[in-house]
């Protein structure tokens, strides 16, 4: 296959509105290309995000163990995004994606060996869920870049919210998928299927124009650019700020999603198929948050939004662990995500406008926190919930993120004057 060059960065601003903005970015050839291997490999993730935690509690039984195979995953994530936003920065683009990819098929291609084998022990999803922690921090902040190279920034907003748009309807997809066919072909079945979808985004991924990183005069170290990257976080306020604040409220909430089986299990006795309906609910809901912040117009008050939608998911996500009947707690879930992914989209965007693209993967590496810190909040509320039980346990942490984003809200006036700071800084890059 010859050499391909990076494409032409759309540079003309966008003019359409509603859903037609929404859907704009698919008419270009390499960004369908990405939003297609993207669907592929997350629509696998979705679905080993049930049958993962499925396995370690049919395994052991013990709700702390959940939070142990997630943490296993959250710590290299969180060692290793630095380095991977570095890499996104100095190495070819589409070729990291690639060989992360690979890695992380063959991560699940060992669990799956061991199903087959009956070998299976917990230790081994401890492993590989570390080895899959290992794999995403190589895959996302490079994945986050070709976006903006390939749209510009005049197309990022749109291009970044239907890119989520679709990673959250894999979380519908994927998890029901699991939870309906687990009964029927079972895990091992499960497992085959899931892999093949790793293999198609794999092949998809590899038909992408190459990326090449950001020309650079004098190419340094690769320990240099790790702390270019800290030195840019440390004297840029704004950044941080919006990196800080969309950390806070989704380590307290969001370990919720690592204990819906116990709720479908213990609360409700809904079995398999209960726990993927929970997840599907909760997909379509962030499905229609970022496609409704897709279609929406990109100054309309990100600020105000960010705040109203963060305090909301905290509400409606506290009243659905109080919730005694399964049908109720569906709709809860699903209006609770809805804001849970406005407050995301917004904030992932925000930050993507206001950087330069030298140091884009290192800073996108940052972002990748709001993956691997609700991981790592999933050890604490699971230990709670080992004592309390998940309802309180949740709620409780739910609570908690609605006074924590008032909290930083009330304390930072870079947030206070969000949508002043944004437009000035994207005048500043543009």
């Amino acid at each position: 296959m010859p050499a391909q060059t990076r494409p032409q960065a759309r540079s003309h601003p966008l003019r359409s509105s509603g859903f037609r903005q929404a859907t704009e970015s698919l008419e270009n050839k390499e960004f369908r290309k990405v939003f297609g291997s993207n669907m592929a490999f997350f629509l696998a993730m979705g679905g080993q995000s049930i049958v993962r935690p499925w396995l370690a509690f049919e395994l052991t039984g013990d709700k702390l163990d959940l939070g142990i195979v997630s943490v296993a995953m959250a710590i290299p994530m969180l060692i290793l995004s630095p380095f991977g936003g570095v890499l996104a920065d100095r190495m070819e683009r589409r070729r990291l994606i690639v060989l992360a990819q690979g890695f992380a098929m063959a991560s699940e291609a060992l669990i799956l060996g061991l199903i087959l084998t009956g070998r299976l022990e917990f230790w081994h999803l401890v492993v590989t869920s570390g080895m899959m922690g290992c794999a995403l921090p190589l895959i996302m902040p490079a994945r986050s870049a070709i976006v903006v190279n390939i749209v510009g920034k005049t197309g990022l907003g749109p291009a970044m919210a239907l890119n989520m748009a679709g990673v959250n309807v894999t979380r519908v997809l994927g998890p029901a998928m699991a939870g309906f066919l687990i009964p029927v072909i079972q895990v091992d079945g499960v497992y085959m299927l899931n892999i093949s979808l790793y293999g198609l985004g794999l092949l998809t991924m590899v038909t992408v124009a190459r990326m090449p990183p950001p020309h650079v005069a004098h190419p340094a170290s690769v320990m240099h650019n790790l702390l270019e990257g800290f030195r840019y976080v440390g004297t840029n306020r704004l950044v941080l700020m919006l990196l800080l604040f969309g950390l806070v409220p989704m380590f307290l909430a969001m370990p919720f999603q690592n204990l819906l089986v116990v709720f479908s299990e213990e609360v409700w006795n809904v079995g398999p198929q209960g726990l993927g309906i929970l997840h599907a609910s909760s997909g379509v809901g962030a499905v229609l948050g970022s496609f409704w912040m897709a279609a929406r117009a990109p100054d309309a008050g990100r600020q105000k939004m960010m705040m109203v939608s963060v305090m909301l998911f905290g509400t409606f996500l506290a009243i659905f662990c109080a919730s005694p009947w399964f049908g109720p707690a569906v709709f809860l879930v699903f209006v609770a995500n809805i804001f849970a992914s406005t407050f995301s989209t917004l904030n992932n965007v925000a930050i993507q406008l206001v950087i330069p693209d030298s140091v884009r993967g290192r800073i996108s590496s940052f972002l990748m926190m709001s993956v691997s810190v609700p991981l790592l909040g999933n050890l604490p509320v699971a230990a709670v919930a080992e004592e309390v039980g998940a309802p309180l346990a949740v709620g409780g942490a739910a609570v908690l993120a609605v006074f924590a984003a008032l909290a930083f809200y009330l304390a930072s006036p870079e947030l206070r004057n969000l949508d002043e700071h944004v437009r000035d800084a994207t005048s500043l890059h543009a």
